[in-house]
């Protein structure tokens, strides 16, 4: 099983390599950054350089931000994110199914300290086991520090309209 693991990551994290290098460009760092996060995320799915995909797509992590994005929530249109840092710092997660999910199924579990809501309706609330932490929704999308609750998020509910 492991075997069969270890083969599947250098295959996922190899072919994006060699296209890059029949186009001349030099991505050791994001090859890197991917099979790390693989190595202690397994399961996923590369999408690109730069995207892992987990549950058929239910769940997307983005390990770095665009160029000239920092500091900006930058949320893509029918997904919430959150994330890892404060004002939007990466990696960031993103979902869109409604109801209520476990954040330790993708090991995201006490890491959000920012979040986006960019849907057209409803909103999702962050939760510590029962109590419920902070909100972000069509009423108020964006928190850029979810001080005093940074990294204690281990539950999502969202609420669709």
């Amino acid at each position: 099983m492991l075997a069969a693991a270890l083969v599947w990551l250098l295959v996922a994290v190899s072919a994006p390599a060699a296209a890059r290098a029949a186009q001349g460009g030099d991505q050791t760092t994001a090859d890197r950054l991917l099979a790390n996060y693989l190595a202690t995320h397994p399961g996923g799915t590369v999408l690109n350089d730069n995207e892992i995909s987990y549950g058929d797509g239910t769940f997307v992590v983005t390990l770095r931000a665009p160029v000239g994005t920092l500091g900006v929530a930058d949320c893509p249109w029918g997904w919430y994110c959150f994330y890892e840092w404060p004002n939007y710092g990466y990696p960031r997660g993103r979902l869109s199914d409604c109801g209520r999910q476990s954040l330790a199924t993708w090991k995201w579990q006490f890491r959000v300290e920012s979040a986006h809501y960019n849907l057209s309706s409803g909103s999702v609330s962050f939760y510590y086991y029962d109590t419920r932490l902070f909100d972000v929704g069509t009423s108020r999308r964006v928190s850029s520090d979810v001080t005093p609750y940074r990294n204690w998020a281990n539950y999502v509910v969202r609420r669709c309209v």
